[in-house]
Formats: C-alpha cells, sequence, structure tokens
C-alpha cells in the first residue's frame, strides 16, 4: 500500500473542500438547518409527539442522514467527475498508484466532509431541542458506514457520467426522492399498509431509521436490518469498482 499516495489524494481532496468552504460546508448545513426550522416548527405544531419523542427531536437524525449521504455524494462524485473531464485524471492513472488507493483517497476524503457536515448540524440542531444520543457509538460507526458507502456510490457515478446531465441525475431524480420517502418526517407506521409495504423497498428507510435508533432507541425496522442493508449496498459497489478500473470502463478512450 502506497500511504504516502493515498494521504497525497485525500489531501488534495480536502484542500478542494476548503476551497469551496461556503458551498461545501455552510451550504448544506445552513438548508438542513431551514428544514429543521420549517418544518419543526410547521408540522411539529401539528404532531407532538411520535413513538415517545417530539416532532422536532424526531426528524433531526433524518436530516443528518439525509446530509450525509447526499454530501458524502456529491463530494466524491464532482471529485472524480471533474479530473476526468478536462483529462487531469490521466495523469494520475500514470502515476505509481494502485486503484485501491485513488478509489480509498476521493472515498475518505468525501466522508471526511460529510461527517463533518453531519456533526455540525447536529450541534446547530441542539439550540432548537435536546438531543440524546442512546447509542452514540452506533450512531458514529452507522454515520462513518453509511458515509462511506454514499461516497463510494458517487464516485462510481462520477466515473460513469459523461455530461453534467447525467452527472445530475442520480442526486436529483434518485437520492433526493428516496430521502424525502425515506421516512425523514414521518413514521413509516403513519402510512396506510400498502404504502408501508412499499416503503420497505426503499434502501434509505434503513439508514435513516438506523440513525434514529442510535439517537432514541425507536425504529420502524430492526437495526440489524439496516446493518445488513448498506452492507450488501458497500459489497456491490466495491464489485462495480473492481470492474471499473479492471476493463477501464468510461477511464479508456
Amino acid at each position: 500500500m502506497n500511504w504516502i499516495g493515498l494521504w497525497t489524494v485525500y489531501k488534495k481532496e480536502m484542500q478542494r473542500t476548503k476551497r469551496v468552504l461556503f458551498q461545501s460546508i455552510v451550504s448544506p448545513v445552513i438548508t438542513t438547518a431551514l428544514y429543521f426550522i420549517v418544518f419543526g416548527s410547521a408540522i411539529g405544531s401539528a404532531i407532538a409527539v411520535i413513538d415517545g419523542v417530539s416532532y422536532a427531536q424526531f426528524i433531526v437524525p433524518g436530516l443528518i442522514m439525509m446530509a450525509l449521504l447526499q454530501n458524502s455524494f456529491s463530494a466524491a462524485s464532482s471529485g472524480i467527475y471533474f479530473p476526468k473531464w478536462i483529462g487531469s485524471i490521466y495523469e494520475m492513472l500514470s502515476a505509481p498508484l494502485s486503484y485501491i488507493e485513488i478509489t480509498a483517497g476521493y472515498v475518505l476524503a468525501a466522508t471526511t466532509r460529510a461527517l463533518l457536515i453531519g456533526i455540525i448540524i447536529y450541534l446547530v440542531a441542539l439550540f432548537f431541542t435536546p438531543l440524546p444520543v442512546l447509542h452514540p457509538f452506533w450512531a458514529l460507526g452507522f454515520s462513518i458506514l453509511v458515509s462511506f458507502v454514499f461516497a463510494m456510490f458517487g464516485f462510481v457515478v462520477g466515473l460513469w457520467a459523461n455530461s453534467f446531465e447525467q452527472f445530475n441525475i442520480i442526486p436529483t431524480f434518485v437520492i433526493a426522492p428516496l430521502a424525502f420517502l425515506g421516512g425523514v418526517f414521518y413514521s413509516i407506521s403513519m402510512l396506510p399498509p400498502f404504502w408501508q409495504t412499499v416503503t420497505l423497498f426503499n434502501p434509505l428507510v434503513y439508514m435513516i431509521n438506523g440513525l434514529r435508533w442510535a439517537f432514541f432507541g425507536i425504529t420502524d425496522v430492526h437495526p440489524l436490518w439496516s446493518a445488513i442493508v448498506i452492507l450488501i449496498f458497500m459489497t456491490i459497489l466495491i464489485g462495480i469498482i473492481a470492474w471499473i478500473f479492471k476493463t477501464g470502463y468510461k477511464l479508456r478512450k
């Protein structure tokens, strides 16, 4: 393992984050805080308590999870897409770096960025409502795992995309709708039985509920299923990334 090379890629990506600090860190935190204020005030006045937790508290894990997966995805996808777009990725591919080191550098940097945003959102939420964390190690571990996996997902999409239109398809038409329909702002037990069953096919339901269980001990799905779903997703992505670098798909002209 070329640790110096891996660190160089990671450091380059973190410096890119610092150069666009408002866009990469401040903007998503403000957006999430606005979600919290608007939904917590508007809907919270009508829904006082869900499973023994105030509505303002209930939505925080979902908002944190939504921020984690969206920002880890966007950081990794943009990080690899733009070097491919301008052609500088070929310099990296010709450097003494293995595919594992290149992938790890981008993915770990995106994971770090997402976790920083998640921590800031948690601290901001504390100004509005108390937030006990019943299982802190699970909360931290699950946040890291989800951020890591969605950073890998973003890395794959960044390699796959040939245009800005393709680049924006997944976050706009897949991740955002699934996040909003994944129980960020409501418990799926509030839905009619048919839609409860349909919702269980949404993988983000398991991620959001995994973090909510870590916070409050309440969940719509067993936390073990949350871990299984994300590990299956990670295994699939590892296979896809290995295949991309082995075949040179979308990397070789």
